[in-house]
């Protein structure tokens, strides 16, 4: 099988959803953020295993992510959409009972006129300048948004991520002022808002990239595992070349194996120049650029020729993977292409 296996462990996935429900507050509600299709997991896989434990709210990117949710889900848990309710969405959500985070007085307008007595929430701009009501918007319709009875009120942190960051406790406070003397449920903390302790709690929590072993949290198990097959071995003599651009000159007489997977699978290109991937725990260098379907790797120290490689697991985090890549590993992970053969596991 040419395919290169991404592995996903659902145990793993739900032991993280519990150490983050854990790290919450003792009143507070825990959900989850699946959209991204689970963060290039299986979104279905992945709320179907967290709705078996227990978890009630998820929450998607885009109405068409709700849509595909509800179905694997059936009714009964309830699906946020982030990106509100857009020109074109009100069936969907009508029909699948979706509950749109409204971020602007355009949607508001929209969902109350279309949908009268719909569930829906808010998003509150409380410096991150991309979703939601400023502080002015929100002071001229919040009387009439209150009045409506919204199921959540969410902001969210830019710098959450870094502790220390000025802007996680500007945000905190702007989130109190805007929504000081409201019953409604509310919710600030992500994965990192979560780290930062009880005051960026709220009523609920939503994790995202915690729960499938990414950073800040660092005490994640790690529930991907990438494997990928070698297609071909040859040895090469002293000077010679691999991949497109002769970027990699043979120091020394090589054996190098061809890898079954590239840039079309979400292996960034610009990570070949220092990444590795694994035989076994040994790791062994990419050489040459990564190409759209091929990976070429330096194999000359091992003893034998590897069926498979590893690029991402115990020995090489998706962070790791990422850094090596200039990037963060929320763009790996959402990456991952169609064509691997992804295998569940929940023993």
């Amino acid at each position: 099988m040419a395919s290169a296996t991404l592995s996903i462990d659902l145990n793993a996935l739900i032991s993280n959803w519990r150490a983050l429900d854990a790290a919450s507050s003792a009143t507070v509600e825990t959900g989850a953020v699946v959209k991204a299709d689970g963060y290039g997991l299986g979104a279905a896989k992945v709320a179907r295993a967290l709705a078996n434990i227990g978890v009630r709210r998820f929450f998607v990117a885009l109405t068409e992510e709700g849509a595909a949710l509800r179905s694997a889900l059936g009714p009964g848990p309830e699906i946020n959409v982030l990106s509100g309710h857009m020109s074109g969405d009100t069936d969907m959500i009508g029909d699948l009972d979706l509950t749109p985070i409204l971020n602007s007085v355009e949607q508001m307008l929209r969902h109350f006129e279309s949908l009268p007595g719909h569930q829906f929430g808010l998003q509150l701009d409380t410096g991150m300048g991309r979703l939601g009501m400023s502080e002015a918007e929100w002071t001229g319709v919040r009387d009439i948004a209150m009045g409506q009875n919204p199921r959540l009120i969410i902001s969210h942190l830019a710098c959450a991520d870094d502790p220390d960051h000025p802007m996680n406790t500007h945000q905190l406070h702007n989130f109190h002022q805007m929504t000081a003397d409201i019953e409604a449920p509310r919710s600030l903390a992500a994965t990192g808002g979560i780290l930062l302790g009880p005051d960026y709690h709220f009523d609920l929590t939503r994790p995202g990239i915690g729960l499938y072993g990414g950073a800040p949290f660092g005490d994640a198990l790690p529930v991907a595992t990438l494997d990928i097959p070698v297609i071909q071995s040859r040895e090469l003599p002293l000077g010679a070349t691999v991949g497109y651009g002769n970027t990699w000159v043979a120091p020394q007489p090589s054996i190098i194996a061809t890898l079954a997977a590239g840039y079309a699978d979400g292996l960034i290109r610009a990570m070949g120049a220092t990444a590795q991937v694994y035989a076994d725990g040994i790791p062994c260098p990419i050489v040459g650029r990564i190409s759209m379907d091929m990976i070429g790797v330096d194999i000359t120290h091992l003893d034998h020729t590897p069926t498979h490689l590893q690029i991402i697991g115990p020995a090489q985090s998706v962070d790791t993977l990422a850094t090596h890549a200039g990037t963060i590993g929320y763009e790996i992970l959402t990456s991952l292409g169609a064509r691997y053969t992804r295998r569940y596991s929940s023993s």
